[in-house]
């Protein structure tokens, strides 16, 4: 007998009002696309179980991951959207550390889990293109059928009800703002910079990606939700996303990279970013960024390091001779920043699954540089605090075995009273330290508007 989902249409409505309804909920997870690059935005809350862990665990968390997937399979509605329910999270860039061999993650940084997942037996599902919307249930962890599907029906009627709340329109969101403080100064990050470059110059590396912190006090009157819906507006992209991870933690992200998508014909399909520019509100400006990008041979030269990093990852884990790059260095626009973005495919061998994907890949490389370890660990030596979930993943993985995952960049982290912005660039031979500076800010100025957008802060 086949296992599916049990699935519920319902009228379609924008995402982001109905997610309203369950933005407070303690462990709420959106999946968003308000540029609809992605197509498919997701709710989920009141998860069966949370699978975390902090970033002094000596366990392997990858295991816990994989017994969490191991009882429960569905089988994928094709006419559904792809993600029915499962698992969604965040995977911080520290679990690198049980991957390979890697220095002990600093003691200093935020106070989030090292990864936060919760498993989800219901979900709303938003096609923001053909504009249809369905909540979802597998009925897990029940696997007696009859049981299953009576559980699932119960669940998503449940949900049903809930969205069929969903209001008109949100107020706007109140004005408060705050003060960004660098965690670096321009000096020393441009020192760090002149570190890596002679890393480089030596042999050691081709490329490293450093990142800086930016820090504000939260005000006590704003919610995290008023925060997430500054940020879209600031920076819509196709890998949205609020998480709940807990008492006044959260993970707001505006990411515009693709990590990993695994679809459940075993196609696997990445999208690194690598190169940027500023976008412009002058037309002509704005069109000489986006062709001084495409022409520069540094920029192009770091994307093809990182999509030969990826086609390697692939690798371990694909069939030989799939791995291929169906584009290279693209130029996109998002609503900040040109980039330029490659894809890479290939197709997932029999014995491997959604987690060990994650695992031969992760950490991104666009977000590490090359070779991957060797820039982890000089990374390590030059960034005073431990990232978090930044850079790290954000995303689903199905019980039916499909997967999709962001980059965690273009990210907000609210540690209760703090929060936290981060940006970087990527460090080769020929870089200018003053350049890759004004880079990475340019990378947070949306992040840092959300709080302060009269630009009061000093940096």
């Amino acid at each position: 007998m086949r296992r599916l989902p049990v699935a519920i249409e319902i009228p379609y409505c924008d995402p982001l009002l109905a997610f309203s309804l369950f933005a407070e909920d303690p462990y709420s997870a959106f999946l968003d696309s308000p540029e609809n690059r992605g197509r498919f935005a997701y709710i989920a809350t009141e998860p069966i179980s949370i699978i975390s862990a902090c970033h002094t665990s000596p366990d392997n968390s990858w295991s816990q991951l994989e017994e969490a997937l191991a009882d429960f399979k569905l089988e994928a509605d094709q006419s559904l959207p792809p993600f029915q329910t499962g698992m969604i999270g965040f995977f911080g860039y520290g679990l690198g550390r049980h991957l390979e061999r890697l220095p002990a993650p600093r003691q200093t940084g935020d106070s989030l889990p090292e990864f936060s997942v919760g498993l989800y037996d219901v979900i709303a599902a938003f096609d923001t293109v053909e504009r249809r919307s369905w909540v979802i249930s597998s009925g897990y962890p029940e696997t007696d059928e009859k049981l299953r599907r009576a559980a699932a029906e119960q669940q998503a009627h449940k949900m049903v009800a809930r969205i069929s709340l969903a209001p008109t329109a949100l107020p706007p969101s109140p004005t408060a703002t705050t003060i960004w403080e660098p965690e670096l100064s321009r000096a020393n990050y441009e020192s760090k910079v002149n570190q890596i470059i002679e890393y480089v110059r030596a042999g050691d590396i081709f490329q490293a990606n450093l990142t800086q912190r930016f820090l504000c006090t939260k005000p006590d009157d704003l919610k995290p939700f008023d925060v997430y819906r500054r940020l879209r507006k600031e920076s819509p992209a196709p890998y949205a996303a609020y998480l709940a991870c807990g008492e006044g933690q959260f993970v707001l992200s505006a990411s515009p990279e693709q990590f990993l998508r695994l679809n459940t014909d075993r196609i696997v399909h990445t999208q690194p970013i690598k190169g940027s520019r500023q976008r412009s509100l002058c037309l002509m400006e704005d069109k000489a960024f986006a062709e001084e990008l495409l022409k520069s041979s540094k920029d192009y030269a770091e994307n093809l390091m990182i999509v030969d990093l990826l086609r390697n990852d692939l690798g371990r884990v694909c069939q030989i001779g799939s791995v291929e790059v169906p584009s290279l260095c693209q130029l996109e626009s998002f609503a900040n920043m040109h980039h330029l973005v490659s894809t890479v495919t290939g197709k997932l061998k029999a014995d491997e699954s959604a987690l060990s994907l994650l695992r031969a890949c992760f950490p991104g490389g666009s977000v590490t540089g090359a070779p991957k370890i060797r820039a982890m660990q000089i990374i390590h030596e030059l960034e005073p605090v431990r990232r978090g979930a930044y850079c790290g993943s954000i995303g689903w993985i199905g019980f039916d075995g499909a997967m999709e995952t962001s980059i965690v960049i273009r990210t907000l982290i609210i540690d209760r009273d703090k929060v936290i912005a981060q940006a970087g660039s990527g460090i080769v031979a020929d870089s200018d330290n003053a350049e890759e500076y004004e880079e990475s800010l340019s990378k947070a100025a949306a992040l840092l508007r959300c709080l302060d957008p009269d630009g009061r802060s000093k940096l």
